[in-house]
């Protein structure tokens, strides 16, 4: 392990269309978590944005922030994962249990 990151979360932010069914039946959301070098002026240095999509992106929508938070431990050695192979809207449509 190489931080751990505490975040507090607006539930009440979270846009209902984004929750996505996985195939165990759970209920899923993504997030991205975005953490600066320096904290601001509440010693924070995390902040939580509601996942966009590519097109989101490429238009220039405004991130949705649903909280924010601090690292309180790193042993200053963060990875990037390793890319997994890109799943189409079609295969997780297909997933679906509606």
């Amino acid at each position: 392990m190489s931080a751990i990151i505490n975040v507090s979360l607006r539930v009440d932010k979270l846009p209902k269309e984004k929750f996505v069914s996985g195939k165990d039946g759970a209920v899923y959301y993504n997030f991205t978590i975005g953490v600066n070098d320096e904290a601001n002026q509440y010693g924070q240095n995390v902040s939580l944005t509601d996942s966009q999509t590519q097109e989101e992106r490429e238009a220039k929508k405004a991130k949705v922030y649903l909280g924010n938070g601090n690292v309180v431990w790193t042993d200053g050695n963060i990875k990037t994962a390793p890319k997994k192979e890109k799943v189409t809207a079609a295969e997780i449509a297909s997933d679906l249990p509606f």
